[in-house]
């Protein structure tokens, strides 16, 4: 193994956008910083030394159970590199966790990246590789990379965007395979996210979904997830987008779980902005448009975070600072 540092910066994200369900996700200029290395731990044996910054101090795992350090072992494993004897994390987290803001893909995509990185190949979105020398054997492509931590999160949509960045369409191939588009969202849309202090599991989220669904919802979907990417990419139209993130396939089943956002989120589009639950919830995410932004705060009140953001075009990132 190098013994370099290896920062790795990844983007919240959201998923679904109202009707894509499971498809359709958007990358968001809110980032983790995950900074790893690997050591040799004094008496042999195996160990993990993990610090959190920010979201989830005090709260998550300080050892082999850490999602990251999960991510890299399975990383590890699928390239047939040796498992370090000792990996070093520092977390400095902003995404919320248990929002729907993707906090569980950034920690995948994170872990899976630095061990690449570590073993010997760093990450680009457009490919690039800057081979440091390693004991791997096996080589870990950017659609290997995908498809792990897609097998790892259960689905694509926070996935696609956390590694590639901007608005990207995520679906699985007749092989089982893991594919996505990565198109780029006009600049006049700006996404705002509407943090609750609440917090809701996807998994909780999930389970709440029927294992059926009218076939003139999936039609109406159908469609309206048509029109959002038409929206969103060149015809950055209030009208348009207030239609284009209409639902009938997720959001009204959730909605028990999450009271306070499903009544936000009506009373919102009920004034013309066009809302959503973002990914399993319970945050909002509008779109913001210039004649839209000035009508949300104060529908919203104050026992909710808002934060404008801008789309994150880049996606996740890898550097190698100086090794102390």
């Amino acid at each position: 193994m190098t013994d370099s540092r290896v920062i790795v910066r990844v983007p919240a994200t959201s998923a679904n956008l109202g009707p894509g369900f499971d498809s359709l996700g958007l990358a968001l200029s809110l980032h983790d910083e995950i900074e790893a290395s690997l050591f040799t731990p004094t008496g042999g044996g195996r160990a993990v030394e993990v610090a959190v910054e920010g979201e989830g101090f005090g709260e998550l795992d300080l050892g082999d159970d850490h999602l990251v350090v999960q991510a890299m072992r399975r990383a590890f494993d699928r390239m047939d590199a040796p498992q370090p004897a000792g990996i070093r994390l520092l977390c400095r987290n902003r995404i919320p966790h248990a929002r729907g803001l993707g906090s569980s893909s950034a920690a995948i995509c994170a872990g899976i990246l630095a061990a690449r990185a570590l073993a010997g190949l760093p990450y680009t979105p457009e490919g690039g590789v800057a081979p440091l020398g390693s004991q791997r054997t096996t080589e870990l492509s950017n659609e290997d990379v995908f498809a792990l931590a897609t097998e790892m999160e259960g689905h694509p949509d926070n996935v696609a965007p956390c590694l590639a960045g901007g608005l990207t369409i995520a679906w699985t191939d007749q092989a089982g395979a893991p594919r996505m588009v990565k198109l780029v969202p006009d600049a006049n849309v700006r996404p705002v996210v509407l943090i609750p202090a609440t917090r809701l599991s996807t998994e909780a989220a999930r389970g709440l979904l029927p294992k059926d669904v009218p076939h003139k919802d999936a039609s109406f979907n159908a469609g309206r997830a048509a029109l959002l990417i038409a929206a969103l990419t060149g015809r950055p139209e209030r009208e348009l987008l207030l239609a284009g993130t209409e639902d009938r396939l997720h959001q009204e089943y959730r909605a028990p779980a999450m009271r306070r956002t499903a009544d936000l989120v009506k009373r919102l589009r009920a004034m013309g902005v066009p809302a959503t639950v973002s990914g399993a919830g319970p945050t909002i995410l509008a779109f913001s448009t210039s004649d839209a932004q000035d009508s949300i705060a104060p529908e919203v009140g104050s026992d909710w975070h808002i934060q404008l953001m801008d789309v994150d075009h880049h996606g996740a990132t890898v550097q190698f600072p100086e090794t102390r």
